[in-house]
């Protein structure tokens, strides 16, 4: 008998894959047609200009950007209206979690991620964002022989931090995500990535078992549907 196990494996990982891009497509939708709502010209509405490059950087359909951002700015019929909900609690282990959803309808996502923190703990507004900066993020890469610093000090950019695979996150205020991503992009930056997120100020420390236990409570609600972005407190 011979088992033909790398070829199963291979359909099963395109289909896993597949899977992925339809939910991170889903979402981007939902962030676009959100943002829409402000303008439906990206040269005019930073916001939907931030969520439109994510969505080109992510390979999404020309005419499925275009369909989300008409949605949103009520340009289509039967336009569905999403509003945003943020959760605050703790993952396992006392680990700070910030959950931002999209969704059309709140009792809904309210019983879900009540549902999903049962193995963590939800919390009332305030408590956990208190210990968070809300700031404008910017992963980009310099051409060769960039100082990072200087880069920094020209583009108008706060802090930043080394990130992954030489690349470089600048912060910002979030009023000025935009501006320092054109202005870094101006001075021969790429830049890979420019959103609003919540940096912790004080992340937790946890053992690799506790890890993996607060990185599968974190999988199962990055799943629903209705969320959008986590964000967490751990090193």
């Amino acid at each position: 008998m011979r088992l033909v196990v790398g070829a199963q494996w291979k359909q099963k990982h395109r289909e896993a894959a597949a899977n992925a891009k339809g939910k991170i497509f889903t979402k981007l939708a939902k962030e676009i047609a959100v943002a829409a709502r402000g303008g439906a010209d990206p040269t005019m509405n930073a916001g939907l200009r931030m969520v439109v490059d994510a969505a080109r950087r992510q390979s999404m359909p020309r005419e499925t950007i275009e369909r989300a951002v008409k949605k949103g700015a009520g340009l289509l019929d039967g336009a569905v209206t999403y509003d945003t909900v943020t959760y605050e609690g703790f993952a396992p282990h006392q680990v700070p979690v910030i959950v931002e959803c999209l969704t059309d309808n709140k009792n809904r996502t309210s019983s879900n991620v009540r549902l999903l923190f049962k193995k963590g703990q939800l919390a009332a507004s305030g408590a956990v964002s208190w210990d968070f900066s809300r700031l404008g993020l910017i992963e980009a890469t310099g051409p060769a022989g960039a100082d990072p610093d200087e880069a920094a000090l020209e583009s108008g950019a706060d802090d930043l931090e080394p990130g992954e695979d030489g690349a470089t996150t600048f912060y910002t205020a979030p009023t000025e995500v935009d501006a320092v991503a054109k202005a870094l992009g101006e001075r021969g930056w790429t830049v890979a990535r420019y959103a609003l997120v919540w940096k912790a100020k004080n992340p937790v420390t946890v053992g690799e078992a506790e890890r993996a236990e607060v990185e599968a409570f974190l999988e199962a609600l990055d799943d629903d549907d209705d969320v959008q972005n986590l964000f967490v407190g751990l090193t």
